[in-house]
């Protein structure tokens, strides 16, 4: 049997405690596979009034997952108001994320769906990574060049290549061999997460008009014509440089599994805009599944009830079913 998922609840003061909670509400109807919670009962009380199971051991949670939210309780954080982190609180965020991971690598959670963090309360309690998938990607013996963020949604899935860096760096950061490099990760979680058999990518251009021949910037003939050369001659389907403003429109999308781009705002902004409340954040490369909702904490938001638990519950049903291919692969 595949064990449950393991769901860090994330920052207690964001809205994760409440989207998780609705998720596992809705677990019936929209056919979720088993999950646990790990985090902070107090935080997730204080936004949902429905059942919450906490487990003596994760193994526990299948049985409990249609009684109640099953539950691994983490250091009490003390008082935790919805809307107004603290440092008390990054540090149960930062601990439920540690256990998720150790859960996973262990055999003990199939997967793990990441909980939004706010990354200012994290780097005050001294965490010194660029985001949870650099940790994650860390804790499982992955160099963080080798973790590819893939941005999933229903009709469309995008990988930067460059990921947070200004844009002024993206020219000397954009190296044939980093476009090489993350196309293998892409096409190889594509077979073995996705089932799909036979990967289709395609790559953007840097330029407009992916350079004009030359005549808007070289990067795209002299980085990445070479890197999509060295792609074809391993058999890996991929076509490119192609020009960004017509990359994702309907039609377009039809002819590629996943559309490589050369830094943050090409891959996420149109990702976000066909995709804004069903996008999911998901970690390649690494020897766990990994998910994640793909929005923030929105302190601005949490505990009124307003926040749509759409993202959590793609995240939790692309986790699942990436764990199901791996365990029957």
């Amino acid at each position: 049997m595949t064990p449950p998922l393991a769901v860090s609840v994330g920052d207690p003061a964001g809205i994760g405690p409440e989207v998780l909670a609705a998720a596992w509400a809705a677990r019936h109807t929209e056919g979720l596979p088993p999950f646990f919670a790990i985090g902070d009962r107090r935080a997730i009380e204080a936004v949902w009034s429905g059942p919450i199971i906490t487990l003596a051991a994760p193994g526990d949670a299948a049985a409990a997952f249609d009684k109640g939210l099953p539950l691994v309780q983490v250091d009490d954080p003390g008082d935790i108001v919805p809307g107004d982190p603290n440092l008390a609180g990054a540090r149960c965020a930062l601990d439920s994320l540690e256990i998720a991971v150790g859960l996973a690598r262990n055999g003990f959670a199939a997967g793990i769906v990441t909980g939004p963090v706010s990354k200012a309360q994290l780097y005050a309690i001294g965490f010194n990574y660029p985001g949870q998938t650099e940790f994650v990607a860390e804790r499982c013996g992955i160099a963080a060049s080798n973790a590819v963020m893939m941005l999933a949604g229903p009709t469309l899935r995008t990988v930067p290549i460059t990921v947070h860096a200004p844009i002024a760096d993206v020219p000397r950061l954009l190296t044939t061999e980093l476009i090489v490099a993350k196309a293998r990760i892409t096409a190889r979680a594509l077979v073995r997460d996705y089932g799909i058999a036979h990967p289709r990518l395609v790559i953007a251009g840097l330029n407009p008009h992916a350079g004009e021949s030359g005549t808007l910037g070289r990067e795209d003939i002299d980085i990445i014509r070479p890197a999509v050369e060295i792609l074809l001659a391993e058999g890996i389907a991929i076509r490119g440089p192609l020009a960004a403003d017509s990359l994702f429109h309907a039609a377009a999308r039809q002819h590629y599994d996943a559309a490589l781009c050369c830094y943050h705002d090409q891959a996420l902004i149109p990702l976000k805009t066909l995709h804004f409340e069903d996008g999911v954040n998901v970690t390649l490369g690494l020897p766990i599944v990994r998910t994640s909702p793909d929005h923030g904490t929105a302190f601005n938001i949490a505990g009124r009830g307003t926040a749509s638990p759409r993202a959590m519950i793609e995240a939790i049903r692309m986790a699942g079913a990436c764990a199901a291919r791996r365990l029957a692969g």
